[in-house]
């Protein structure tokens, strides 16, 4: 064996006895430190169970007397590997409350997260505290990599601060470090801003983890009297960043799950005028969401249950982090919302662009400012009406003069019909009564442009009603809540799509509707074609508008009462002193056989009906 060989096993002789050396040191720190939290756990659970007794002295001498008589068993199996959080896991849970004016909002220290949530100044329509989270409905936590697994909903908090308006839970870690909790709830705000802190967490949370899921899940209980108008009107929301409106799953009561492979900026579990918002103001870098709702005869009187899977980024190489949060916990009050600055008016449904122009900035200013001077809802409704109608008038007038000089002209028309009862005649007699509303200077589409340009106002009511929490509970007359069905009569049975009770409202709503189609139904010809409109309007039109608004919001069936009302009253006016038939029939036989010049429309209507007419005969001529 040469020189070489000789040092070589020399060396791999050392570096084995080394490297055994200090393996077996490193085992004995091991234990000596496992030992060191195994006595500390041991102190913490000897120190609770003392106080636990000290609480309960009544149960000192029954619980020395179970120790004698049960056998000895070895100590419990640890479940995690740090053993702190073994005794966070182990340790009894307690509940801390943050309260104001506005909103009581009671912690649980395991897993630090909202329990329970009451909104003040509201109830619920049978007349109990309104809980938009009943106690225990709800599990919050977000789960991590700390050297294993964890859910921090697992694991109990220590309180290291707790205030009026500031609560702070902490949940500590054997290695150094902790997770922390903190919530802030300023004095007349809905708003908590919680600020999750990872402290001292360099040596547990491995470098290359850069991210954390939030887990929310939380049952919205039935606040509302009409189940069917409350589903209706609930869902959950989700917001990007940079955009003008969230996006929304399960509106119409349709249970849906959606992912997010994209940045969001916040999300709503949204009831119909509460709502519980969550927002991360570095945004989460994804997220899945879902929404279930539940049967109208459930047990618990459950509305929906709404989940949220987050997923949030940070850096734990830079030292201690915090990640801000916050939550909302309110009323869907549209002024309340917009003052935040973050689109969270959105949610209510006032519709689209045009139809949600006109809610936020004629309807919705209108009704605030009479709320001012005026607590009578059902007084504002009729001054909204009668405000809305004016703004319109210069339009709706031109439309009841049309329509009052087409009744004048009707014993015209049925002697046109009369004179071309051919089918083969239709561009004759189309001419003819074309001819005949120049000459008494009636327009045909003055009628209908009118009616067309009011119809985003009448769908802006539809959809301000119903979510317009100024109305909830507010009574009028027969009615305890506008922004729910009224009854008059509950029925022992459900007719489908109408319901289980009869609404006074929706029932005078569409008698209003068919006196109002009886009345402008005179105007139109006894053509045979024109016999299907006539039914229409006059007998379809306000059942089925009594069918829909038996269950919708009252206040919505009282305005479209007052605005067929006020319709009604217009158009007999004008009828009665604007238009004067001898006027419209002396202007008739001043033109009668003259020439009167076309419009553009008219020629062109008159070469569509000619070619028509055309096409028509040489169709028929191939048949031979």
């Amino acid at each position: 064996m040469n020189k070489n060989s000789v040092i070589g096993f020399i060396l791999i002789f050392v570096i084995f006895f080394g490297f055994t050396w200090y393996q077996s040191r490193q085992y004995e720190k091991q234990v000596e430190y496992q030992a060191q939290q195994d006595s500390i756990a041991r102190a913490q659970q000897a120190y609770a169970d003392s106080l636990w007794l000290a609480e309960h002295p009544e149960d000192t001498l029954s619980s020395a007397t179970a120790d004698r008589q049960r056998p000895s068993t070895p100590l419990r199996q640890r479940i995690y590997k740090d053993s702190l959080l073994d005794v966070a896991h182990e340790d009894s849970a307690a509940f801390v409350t943050l309260e104001n004016d506005k909103v009581s909002i009671v912690f649980n220290t395991k897993g630090a997260q909202p329990y329970s949530v009451m909104i003040k100044d509201y109830m619920t329509y049978d007349s109990t505290d309104l809980y938009l989270i009943k106690p225990g409905m709800s599990q919050y936590g977000l789960t991590i990599y700390a050297g294993e697994n964890i859910s921090t909903s697992d694991f109990v908090f220590k309180v290291a601060e707790s205030t009026d308006s500031t609560l702070v839970m902490r949940l500590p870690f054997a290695k150094g470090g902790y997770i922390e909790q903190k919530y802030t709830l300023e004095p007349g705000s809905y708003m908590v801003r919680n600020d999750l802190s990872f402290v001292g967490m360099e040596d547990v949370i491995p470098r290359n983890v850069s991210m954390f899921d939030i887990d929310w899940n939380v049952v919205i209980p039935r606040l509302e009297k009409g189940y069917r108008n409350e589903m209706q009107y609930s869902k959950l929301d989700y917001f990007f960043p940079g955009e003008k409106k969230p996006e929304q799953i399960g509106r119409g009561g349709r249970s849906d799950e959606e992912r997010v492979d994209a940045r969001v900026s916040w999300f709503a579990f949204q009831q119909q005028f509460f709502s519980a918002i969550m927002r991360a103001e570095d945004d989460f870098s994804s997220a899945s969401f879902g929404i279930r709702f539940f049967e109208e005869d459930d047990p618990d009187k459950n509305l929906m249950m709404c989940y949220a899977d987050m997923r949030s980024e940070f850096d734990i190489s830079r030292g201690d982090v915090t990640v801000p949060f916050e939550f909302y916990f309110g009323p869907n009050h549209y002024r309340t919302l917009k003052g935040y600055d973050q689109h969270y008016e959105r949610i209510i449904p006032l519709g689209g662009s045009v139809i949600g122009l006109v809610s936020r900035w004629v309807i919705i200013p209108t009704f605030n400012f009479l709320g001012r001077f005026i607590s009578n809802f059902g007084i504002i409704i009729l001054l909204l009406t009668i405000f809305i109608k004016l703004i319109v008038s210069p339009l709706t007038i031109k439309s009841y003069i049309s329509s009052a000089k087409m009744s004048v002209l009707k014993p015209e028309m049925d002697k046109l019909n009369q004179k071309y009862p051919k089918q083969e005649d239709a561009l004759k007699k189309q001419q003819a009564m074309m001819n005949l509303y120049k000459r008494a200077g009636v327009s045909p589409m003055g009628g209908c442009l009118p009616m067309l340009l009011q119809i985003p106002i009448l769908y802006a009511m539809f959809r301000f009603f119903p979510a317009s929490i100024e109305l909830r509970q507010q009574p009028f007359l027969w009615a305890d809540d506008l922004s729910a069905y009224d009854s008059i009569l509950d029925l022992p049975f459900n007719i489908p799509l109408y319901g289980d009770h009869v609404s006074l409202f929706a029932l005078l709503m569409a008698i209003s509707m068919f006196v109002y189609s009886k009345m402008t139904s005179s105007q139109m010809s006894d053509d045979p074609n024109m016999a299907g409109m006539k039914f229409m309007s006059v007998w379809m039109m306000p059942i089925m508008m009594l069918f829909i608004c038996n269950n919708l919001s009252s206040g919505l069936s009282y305005y479209y009462l007052l605005s067929n009302l006020i319709t009604m009253f217009q158009t007999w006016f004008v009828r009665r002193y604007v238009v004067k038939p001898e006027k419209i029939h002396a202007q008739l036989a001043a033109t009668e056989g003259k020439p009167l010049p076309k419009s553009k429309w008219q020629q062109r209507l008159e070469e569509a009906q000619r070619m028509q007419q055309q096409m028509a005969k040489e169709q028929a001529r191939k048949r031979r």
